[in-house]
């Protein structure tokens, strides 16, 4: 008998979801999330399973100390069976919502191992994974996938593992591993997965605003969505999807509203002893996503790739955000801006799914 999954803020709609981002999804950027409205469930970044590993410390901080009230899943990504089970079990000690496989990160490095994205060219072996985790999680056990590695091929069998093996959620980025995050999202592929699994889905990839929630909502049939680099641009986006689900305005944001989000996250995120160059580009990595909603032009973006202070950043941030305060941020990023020119193919990614090569 498969276990509830936690109640969702408002029951009997969809659920939302934050998806896991490697260098994202920490404690600091999970309250950021909470503060302008939390998605139902959260998610860890992935903790890394090999023979030497331990549960890394800063992650453990989002599940141990997090204030936001939601449920955490702790995601985990590897392959060795005793490794696998031996993290679970220590994961399990600690407030977790259950127990999550990452079965889709497509980043080469990554892939290259054998884990992630990877495991698709494998399907026996996943299934191996899945019925190890399964026998140790005795509550919520989920699996984050892609619909395939070069292609759909393997996806109908991990569709009937998942079946086989009790998972309790799936979670579909309708892409392949090698489409990375270049190609249309097929959302026709998270639609069969939703026809063929027992469990809900959560639908994954380019969910962009409310709207566009509510659209792969009625396309797909799935449970909810699960959204990442646009809750990077858009905080506000689950309070939004959970408004226009249950027929309400959608909440009109401001560029000062934007100022508002960037100074908060800004000082959230600073770590001691982090030089303040170090943290100005890291802030840079999550205004590439915010500033596509900020200019049709990306002027924005040009300035803020050039800061090399936190008084720069803020000048340029206070140029462009509060000249104008009470103009609107759009729900939609301008068509044409994009977040970051460089990261968009294989040759670009450097080291796993982080903020360079982001989950969408």
């Amino acid at each position: 008998m498969s276990t509830p999954l936690p109640a969702p803020l408002n029951v009997g709609q969809p659920l939302t979801a934050l998806a896991p981002m490697q260098d994202v999804t920490d404690l600091a950027f999970m309250g950021i999330i909470a503060h302008y409205g939390a998605p139902d469930y959260f998610f860890t970044e992935f903790f890394r399973v090999h023979a030497q590993s331990r549960p890394e410390k800063h992650i453990l901080r989002s599940i141990d100390e997090n204030a936001t009230g939601r449920p955490v899943f702790a995601q985990l990504i590897g392959e060795d069976l005793g490794h696998l089970a031996r993290t679970a079990e220590e994961l399990l000690r600690h407030n977790v919502a259950g127990i999550d496989l990452n079965l889709g990160c497509p980043a080469p490095k990554v892939y290259k191992k054998n884990v992630g994205g990877g495991l698709l060219r494998d399907p026996a072996r996943i299934g191996e994974i899945l019925a190890t985790l399964r026998a140790i999680v005795p509550g919520l056990f989920t699996v984050k996938m892609r619909i395939g590695f070069d292609d759909t091929t393997p996806f109908d069998r991990v569709l009937e593992l998942v079946n086989e093996h009790r998972v309790d959620l799936l979670s579909v980025h309708g892409r392949t591993v090698k489409e990375m995050y270049r190609s249309e999202v097929h959302y026709d592929s998270i639609a069969h997965a939703v026809a063929r699994v027992r469990c809900p889905v959560l639908a994954n990839g380019n969910i962009t605003s409310a709207r566009k929630a509510a659209s792969v909502l009625t396309d797909t049939r799935a449970a909810g969505v699960m959204i990442g680099r646009h809750a990077i641009r858009n905080p506000w986006i689950f309070r939004q999807c959970r408004e226009l689900l249950s027929g309400q305005p959608v909440s009109r944001l401001t560029l000062a509203d934007v100022h508002d989000y960037i100074q908060r996250l800004y000082h959230a995120t600073l770590s001691p002893g982090l030089p303040e160059r170090d943290h100005v580009n890291k802030m840079k990595k999550y205004l590439n996503f915010v500033g596509q909603g900020v200019d049709p032009t990306g002027a924005f973006l040009y300035d803020m790739r050039r800061a090399e202070s936190e008084l720069g950043l803020f000048r340029i941030c206070d140029r462009h955000l509060l000249t104008d305060p009470t103009r609107e941020f759009p729900l939609e990023p301008y068509p044409g801006v994009i977040a970051r020119p460089n990261c968009e193919t294989p040759d670009a990614v450097a080291d796993g799914c982080s903020l360079e090569t982001i989950t969408a």
